[in-house]
Parts: structure tokens; sequence; C-alpha cells
């Protein structure tokens, strides 16, 4: 079942309606949050994203998409005001104020920001990269350069794109010859499939971590996205990466592997204004906190599999 067309409307598709908001200060009304009224984080991710690759290109640019991803999740999701603000004070008092969201200079803004992203991406094609990041950052900028196209002046697009760029080789083995997943053109069969691995991987790697588990969700989810917004190219063009990263998954921990204590469980969830409340002032990371659990409720929702949401709800808080 696809996503209420209003919501997704109101946070990517209509660049009619959202072209004026960045400069003009109208604001449309999306919550009752502020800065989720005027899309700041998402101007701050992209500032993040397009500075990342002057910075520490991997984990910078993990904040930009975690900004755009707490961005979208609050919206899509219907965050209450609690947990909204909760939010957004925990960006304001950790990035925000640091030389990785500071403005750029406003210039005439790129016609085709969008295209230059997803052509940089495809030339990767086939190649999986550091856990799948050059098409996770390129769907968030993507998103984003739409979202607030005064936003996608040369500076940020060139610095988006060479971030991409700087996305390094890992782990690139031969895929899995059974591993296919459907087209992400299929959004509710794709994203069962993505959940299903992220399930498994879960269960897999209890006690070493889950990276894995929440890498699934958030790479599976950015080519699923990209197909969502109309880049079906761009996103299979990441087909046989995504298959290798998956053939990787399902490989599991091994020796060399590194013990992560496990989470406790807990019945809280991102979407609960508690889970925000409770979590320290310094404990976003580098920005999983937001990017699994957007890119989870957003799979969740076009699966609308209540089976498999129980089942994976049940365990959650490994992730989360």
């Amino acid at each position: 079942m696809p996503l209420p067309l209003d919501r997704r409307q109101f946070a990517v598709g209509s660049a009619a309606i959202l072209s004026g908001t960045l400069m003009s200060g109208d604001q449309v009304c999306e919550a009752d949050e502020p800065s989720l009224q005027q899309k700041r984080l998402v101007l701050l991710g992209l500032n993040a994203l397009a500075r990342a690759p002057e910075m520490n290109y991997f984990a910078d640019g993990h904040r930009g998409a975690a900004m755009i991803s707490a961005h979208m999740m609050c919206v899509d999701n219907d965050l209450d005001d609690a947990a909204a603000t909760r939010i957004v004070q925990l960006f304001d008092r950790n990035w925000a104020p640091t030389k990785l969201c500071k403005p750029f200079a406003q210039r005439d803004p790129v016609p085709d920001a969008a295209e230059q992203v997803g052509k940089a991406l495809a030339e990767n094609s086939g190649v999986l990269r550091e856990v799948g990041h050059d098409a996770i950052f390129a769907m968030h900028a993507i998103k984003a350069f739409r979202m607030l196209p005064e936003a996608a002046t040369r500076q940020r697009v060139d610095g988006v794109c060479n971030l991409i760029r700087a996305i390094k080789p890992w782990r690139d083995v031969e895929p899995d010859d059974g591993i296919d997943p459907p087209p992400f053109t299929d959004s509710a069969a794709a994203s069962k499939f993505v959940l299903q691995e992220a399930s498994d991987a879960i269960d897999r790697f209890v006690g070493f971590g889950q990276g894995f588990a929440g890498h699934m969700l958030t790479f599976g989810q950015s080519l699923i996205e990209m197909a969502a917004m109309g880049d079906a190219e761009w996103a299979e063009s990441c087909r046989i990466a995504f298959r290798k990263y998956v053939t990787v998954t399902r490989q599991g921990p091994d020796s060399t592997s590194r013990k992560i204590a496990d989470h406790k469980p807990s019945e809280l969830r991102p979407k609960d204004a508690r889970y925000w409340q409770q979590r320290g002032d310094k404990t976003l990371g580098i920005g999983h906190v937001f990017k699994y659990p957007y890119a989870y409720y957003d799979l969740l929702a076009r699966a609308n599999d209540p089976l498999l949401a129980k089942k994976l709800d049940a365990k959650a808080y490994h992730l989360f």
C-alpha cells in the first residue's frame, strides 16, 4: 500500500509548492515544529553532505543523511510535537552549530542537480562500496534537492557528487546466483524482501552488533525510494551491488568478527516521544539512530504486511 499521497507530496514531491520556501521564509504546514515547517534539517543535511568530502567524508556523510532522514521520519510518521522538538534539540546541541553545517553562499540553483547526483551514482554500477553508502547518500541528496530546489547551488551539487565518488569499494564479492530481489519499482514486494533479509540478519548477528541489519534497511530502502521517485534507472544500476551486500550479510559473523553487547529489550520505539526524551544529549553517534528507523518505518508502510511487521517489532529493540 503506498504511503498517503498528501504526506509524500509535502515531504518530497511538489517543487511548485516548495521552491520558494527556503528563501522566502514561507512555511508549508507539515508539522508544528518550526524546523520541520521550514525544512531546516533538510538544508543542514545538504550542507553536511556537500561539505563531508572536505572533512571526514564517511562519518560526516552519515551525519548529513541523518538530518534528512530525521526530517522525513517526523513528517511521514506524524511524530508528535514532543518527539519532533526533542529530535531538533539533539541536532542543535550537536551538529547544527559546527563547521559541517555552515551555510553556503547563495547562488543560482543548478537545474539538473538530481540528474548530476544520479549519474555520479551510476558510475559505480555493479561495485559494492562501503556498505552501499554511495546509494544511501545519493538518495538523500536527490530527495533533498527536490524538496529545496533553491538549495541546489553549484557548490552543494559538486560537493555531493564528490562525496558519492569518494565511497570506496568494500567486500566486493561475486553475488550469489540465487539472490534476486524484486524490481525496485515493485515497492511492496521489494520492501518485503529487504525487511525479511533485515529480520534474518538481526537473528544472525545477535552478539555482534546490528550494522548489517541496519544497513540492509538503509541500502535497500534507498533503492526502493529512488525507484518510487521515478529514478528506477539509477536504482537498478545498484542491483548487482545490493545483491553482493545480501550475499555478504547472509554469510554472518566469522571468527574475526568483534563481539558487541546487544541492546536490552525495550518496548519503546522511535515513534514514541519518550524514546527520544530518554536519550542523552551526546548519544547520536554518526546518525544511525535516525537513519535506521526512517528506513524501517518507510519499508513497513510500503510492504503493508501486518505479520511481518509484528515479527520485526518483536526484535526491533536490537536496532534501536
